[in-house]
């Protein structure tokens, strides 16, 4: 197929404009946003992004977990769409651009295309994820997940957030449950662009991050349980001090990614501490580990060592444990031929780039085993995202959508 001429770039004031209005719904409290899926605000968010579509003469599918499909036609109407998109939802203190971009990067290239009255051959769908944060109803990739058939859809639907609201009903509530099977759609292609959520191509000076791999992650919740005590009056040698078995555990942890260095990572964002009050000796503590590798021997191999250092430790001081896989996934190698697209549509616009391994599970994570997909990606300040700190640049964000633009439309194919 015939690639587009390098002058064919999106409108960056456009894409900037729509990614301020999306965020002035569920705003944060210190400069970012709180979306969280299925929520209100999400509803808010949704059909914004609807309306937005509509006018650019997209037509809306919506399936029965509530993932958008926003349709724009190609002249045969045999050919698959090539799909583009990400996710609306945020973290509770989340930033403006994680997931948004991909999703207003996708309609953005719309407008461009409507724009010049350019038609494709493959029908461009824009996709809005429901779920893709996993915050309020772990795990994250939900909706993604059971479209690839990672997870069957009661399971995902019975899922339930602190308050033990379930998933199904919530997404009942706010409206956006449609008729469409989940997982019944075919792919041509998917392309999802994101913020790095990470450092390398903000201190490299580089536009571009074109990602061939993701990282496989695991995540294992473990329950210690030890006996509530007071912290005056219980003697050092008869305590059975749940908290400090999680510490000395997480030392492990610590020591064990740092031995799978530079790749691997670990750490436990999740921690719950029982009773958690000043005075008493924590008698259970629940907290969720968090590996990923882009090999998954190695991945495999943290997870056991983890589980035997966890046990030996717990013997050791009198301590009960118990294990649970909370969520994970394998290591992603991306499709060549979409890689090669998105690193040809760099070179041709001129931008500079370089190869990336993502470290953060993305939908496109779970997509890539249904269809050929990659990602793009493009720096973030300092690396920082699942924070309301999160910023990225105009700059950055028009480089992104236009590399995303180029590999899209080389892949749907240019009638005339």
């Amino acid at each position: 197929m015939s690639a587009p001429g390098e002058n064919l770039r999106i409108d960056g004031d456009r894409l900037w404009n729509s990614l301020m209005e999306m965020a002035r719904i569920g705003p944060g409290v210190a400069g970012g946003n709180n979306r969280q899926t299925l929520t209100d605000e999400d509803a808010e968010g949704r059909a914004l992004f609807q309306r937005w579509c509509e006018e650019a003469g997209c037509k809306m599918g919506l399936d029965s977990l509530g993932n958008m499909f926003a349709e724009r036609p190609g002249t045969d109407p045999d050919a698959l769409p090539v799909y583009v998109g990400s996710h609306l939802d945020t973290q509770p203190t989340g930033g403006k651009y994680d997931g948004v971009l991909g999703v207003l990067a996708g309609l953005e290239l719309v407008r461009t295309l409507n724009d010049l009255d350019i038609k494709t051959r493959h029908p461009i769908v824009v996709t809005n994820w429901t779920n893709e944060e996993g915050t309020r109803f772990a795990p994250a990739m939900l909706a993604s997940g059971v479209f690839a058939g990672m997870h069957e859809q009661d399971w995902a639907e019975d899922r339930r957030d602190a308050d033990g609201k379930r998933f199904g009903d919530e997404l009942d509530r706010i409206g956006w449950r449609g008729d469409e099977e989940v997982g019944a759609r075919k792919m041509h292609a998917f392309f999802e662009l994101h913020i790095e959520q990470g450092p390398i191509l903000e201190a490299e000076g580089k536009d571009i991050g074109i990602v061939t791999h993701g990282q496989g992650l695991m995540w294992t919740q473990v329950t210690i349980t030890g006996k509530d005590s007071h912290t005056g009056s219980t003697p050092m040698p008869m305590r059975r001090d749940a908290g400090l078995g999680m510490a000395r555990v997480l030392e492990k942890v610590n020591e064990i990614a740092l031995d799978n260095a530079p790749n691997a990572v670990g750490a436990a964002g999740h921690i719950e501490v029982f009773p958690n009050s000043r005075n008493v000796i924590p008698g259970k503590v629940v907290f969720t580990v968090d590996f990923r590798s882009p090999d998954k021997e190695v991945l495999d191999d943290m997870v056991a060592r983890m589980r035997d250092e966890t046990k030996k430790i717990c013997d050791d001081m009198g301590l009960g444990v118990e294990f649970e896989v909370a969520g994970g996934f394998d290591p992603v190698t991306f499709d060549e031929g979409c890689v090669t697209a998105l690193r040809n549509a760099a070179e041709r616009l001129g931008y500079s780039h370089r190869d990336l391994v993502s470290g953060a599970g993305h939908d496109a994570c779970w997509i890539n085993r249904v269809a050929p997909t990659a990602m793009v990606m493009c720096p973030c300040v300092d690396g920082l995202s699942h924070n309301e700190a999160e910023e990225i640049s105009k700059d950055w964000a028009k480089a992104g959508a236009d590399v995303l633009l180029h590999a899209v439309v080389e892949t749907a194919g240019i009638e005339g």
